[in-house]
C-alpha cells in the first residue's frame, strides 16, 4: 500500500533528465521542478535517470542535487533518490559511524526487521559496493555490549521466508523467552538466537502462544525498565515484525511531537517507506491521532523540504 504517484504516462528517462539539468542551471535553482519529477518516479525510473544522467552530463545526479539545494531538502531528496538497498546502506553507515545505542539500535533493526531476507542481503551488498567493508563489522566496531551481541546477527540474518509454523516450537520457545524475562536476562543467548533466527511466521507464533500462555503481550513484559534502551530495541524487533504500521506510526508520532521535530526520522520512514506501506502507516497515524497525518507535516516543516514530503505522502500542496 505505497503513497507514492506515479503519471499513468511518464515521459522518456532523456526528457527527465533534461528537464532536470534546467532545474539546476541559470541564477536560481527551480525546486518545484525537481519534485515534480523524482517525487513521482519508482525505484526502476529513478534508477534509469541516475544511469542516462550520468551518460549524457558526464556527472552523478546526486552531486548535481548537493551543488544546488541544501539542508533537510536535500536529505529526503537525496534518500529518496538513491535505490532502496543503496539507500538503506547510507542510513545504516551513519548510525554505525555515528554510534547511539537508542537511535542507532532502531534504524539497523528496521533496516533487519521490516525488510524481506533478499533486501536485507542486497543492504549488505551495498554496503561492500559503496563503503569498502562489510555492515557487520562496522555495527561490530562501534556497537558494544548487549548490543553488538544483538545486532550483529539480526543484519547478518538471512530468515526463512515461507509461511510454515512449528507450534511445538513456538509453546516451547514461548517458555524460554518467559523464563529470562522474568529473570531479567534481557541478553541471553538464548533470547538472542530466537530474534535473530527465527522466520517472521515462526516469531509471531511464538509471540501469540506468548500472549495465550501468561496472560498479556510478550513487549509488555520488555517494559520492566522504560528508559533502557536494550529493552527498547528489543520491543522494536517484535513491533516491526508483528504490527510495522504501528510501529512506523509510532516513529512520525514522536519525530512530529513536541517542541522540535525530528527531521531525520521523518525523512527516513517517509523516503523508505512510501513505495512499500506508507499508505497503512498514514492510515494507522489517523486512526491515533485523528488527524491526517499529511496535515500534521505540513503543520511542522516548510518549504521545498514540507512540498517533498506531502508529494511523496500522494498529496501535492
Amino acid at each position: 500500500m505505497a503513497t507514492l504517484t506515479v503519471p499513468s504516462a511518464v515521459p522518456p528517462v532523456a526528457d527527465d533528465c533534461d528537464q532536470l539539468r534546467k532545474a539546476f542551471q541559470g541564477w536560481g535553482t527551480n525546486e518545484a521542478l525537481i519534485i515534480s519529477i523524482l517525487a513521482h518516479r519508482d525505484a526502476a525510473q529513478r534508477r534509469a535517470i541516475r544511469r542516462a544522467y550520468a551518460d549524457t552530463y558526464g556527472e552523478e545526479l546526486l552531486r548535481s542535487i548537493t551543488d544546488e539545494i541544501s539542508g533537510d531538502f536535500e536529505r529526503a531528496v537525496i534518500l529518496w533518490t538513491l535505490d532502496p538497498a543503496e539507500r538503506d546502506a547510507v542510513l545504516a553507515n551513519e548510525v554505525a559511524r555515528k554510534w547511539h545505542p537508542g537511535s542507532g539500535s532502531r534504524v539497523l533493526v528496521e533496516i533487519a526487521c521490516a525488510r524481506g531476507p533478499a533486501q536485507l542481503f542486497a543492504v549488505r551488498q551495498a554496503y561492500h559496493e559503496r563503503f569498502k567493508r562489510s555492515l557487520e563489522e562496522d555495527v561490530a566496531a562501534h556497537a558494544t555490549g548487549d548490543f553488538r551481541k544483538l545486532l550483529v546477527p539480526l543484519i547478518s540474518a538471512y530468515r526463512y521466508e515461507g509461511p510454515e509454523v512449528n507450534t511445538k516450537l513456538a509453546h516451547s520457545e514461548a517458555k524460554i523467552l518467559h523464563e529470562k524475562i522474568q529473570h531479567k536476562a534481557y541478553g541471553d543467548d538464548e533470547i538472542i538466537r530466537i530474534l535473530t533466527t527465527r522466520s517472521k511466521a515462526q516469531l509471531i507464533a511464538t509471540f501469540n502462544r506468548y500472549n495465550d500462555e501468561y496472560g498479556h503481550p510478550i513487549n509488555k513484559d520488555l517494559k520492566a525498565d522504560p528508559k533502557d534502551e536494550f529493552l527498547s530495541t528489543l520491543r522494536a524487533i517484535i513491533r516491526c515484525f508483528c504490527c510495522p504500521d504501528r510501529y512506523f506510526e509510532k516513529v512520525i508520532r514522536l519525530a512530529i511531537a513536541g517542541m522540535g521535530t525530528d527531521e531525520n526520522s521523518l525523512t527516513r520512514i517517509i523516503t523508505t517507506r512510501a513505495e512499500v506501506d506508507l499508505k497503512l502507516i498514514t492510515e494507522a497515524y489517523q486512526k491515533r491521532n485523528s488527524v491526517p497525518l499529511e496535515r500534521a507535516v505540513a503543520g511542522d516543516t516548510s518549504g521545498d523540504y514540507e512540498r517533498m514530503l506531502l508529494a511523496l505522502l500522494g498529496q501535492e500542496q
